[in-house]
């Protein structure tokens, strides 16, 4: 569905160890030398979702089936990866098939752990990282925009709409500003999004931290806070040492009692996981009956059939109506049965809007 979130970041910044833990695999191997990773891994990991057990245990269901989202484990990039150095090539191609960006950066000092540029600066690592993937969109930006200009001269209307957008988003990458910065009217936006450029691609900075800064952060993971705030991202705090060990442990006990000992509430991985959601502006909605309770990915905004579509192409098809109730009317009322006593169920139509946490069943013909 192409709900998936890439991990990228200079070598040896924990990428392979974070994504171990995240997919509870060893599939990565978290190796101390440059460019261990070099085909990117995947792995699809459950979302959280405290609602999803509460639906499941009002109904009695047998199963209870979450939403996934997938995580890309991408090849460490290293500076002038724009020019093929390093795994550049592969790092570039496999950051282009992914909807989100996980970038994380290095935020505590270790003499066994080396470092491609021997000393610790996030912000330094954030802007190589940034530098090499702007250049990259530079470079596939000025090898369209003169055909296209020679189409909008001889009167193109499909080049002189697009135009405009791309000299924009030129000018910004040239300025040093990543395409994300580019402010673009509604109308211009598929034509945006079809220039298919990494800068343009939503970020959240994963400050890796040692063990004991998990809690409250370090000086390190201060100023990428504050980096994250002036340009709008999205930033989380993370050790991978302790994520690492957490997977380890078998239980859920264990796990909250580890967790409780550090004076952490959660994982960090759990908060990825509902960021990397949040990243790609996604919601979810459920369907639940005796045989499973189960949560279901769609972008926000879809509309019923787009949903219903999301469970099997049929019912988006021969869609009628989604008989809907509110995930807050369901708990409060004990369940389906309850909400229609109620009147809190509702027929909804083909243009209804999907609300997060909606509780939906599908009536289709085909």
């Amino acid at each position: 569905m192409g709900f998936n979130c890439g991990i990228v970041g200079l070598p040896n910044v924990g990428k392979s160890t974070l994504f171990n833990a995240l997919t509870d695999t060893a599939a990565a191997e978290a190796a101390n030398y440059p460019f261990c990773t070099i085909e990117p891994n995947v792995g699809r990991v459950a979302v959280p979702d405290e609602r999803l057990h509460r639906i499941f245990t009002i109904t009695g269901s047998v199963r209870e089936i979450p939403t996934h989202l997938e995580f890309v484990d991408i090849a460490g990039l290293v500076r002038g990866a724009s020019k093929g150095e390093g795994l550049g090539n592969q790092f570039l191609g496999h950051i282009r098939s992914v909807a989100a960006i996980i970038h994380v950066l290095r935020c505590f000092e270790s003499s066994s752990i080396t470092h491609v540029e021997d000393t610790v600066d996030p912000l330094r690592d954030a802007e190589t990282v940034e530098t090499e993937l702007m250049l990259a969109d530079l470079e596939s930006l000025e090898r369209r925009i003169e055909p296209l200009e020679k189409r909008a001269t001889s009167g193109d209307k499909e080049a002189k709409t697009s135009l405009p957008v791309m000299r924009r988003t030129l000018e910004a990458l040239r300025d040093g500003r990543p395409a994300r910065s580019v402010e673009c009217a509604p109308e211009e936006l598929p034509v945006f999004r079809s220039l298919q450029l990494i800068t343009a691609k939503p970020v959240l900075y994963v400050c890796n931290v040692d063990e004991e800064s998990a809690a409250t952060g370090n000086a390190l993971s201060a100023r990428v806070l504050e980096m994250a705030e002036a340009t709008g991202q999205g930033c989380i705090l993370i050790s991978a040492a302790i994520e690492a060990e957490v997977a380890e442990l078998e239980s859920g006990a264990e796990k909250a009692e580890y967790l409780d000992s550090l004076g952490l509430t959660e994982t960090g991985l759990a908060r990825i996981i509902r960021a990397g959601y949040s990243l790609l502006d996604l919601i979810t909605y459920f369907t639940t009956g005796p045989k499973e309770s189960r949560a279901w990915t769609v972008s926000k905004g879809a509309l019923a059939p787009d949903a219903a579509g999301v469970i099997h192409t049929d019912f988006k098809k021969g869609f009628i109506r989604a008989e809907t109730i509110a995930y807050d009317d369901f708990i409060a009322n004990d369940g389906e049965q309850g909400a229609k006593d109620a009147g809190r169920m509702r027929l909804e139509g083909k243009e209804y809007v999907v609300k997060n946490g909606d509780i939906m069943l599908f009536r289709f013909n085909v």
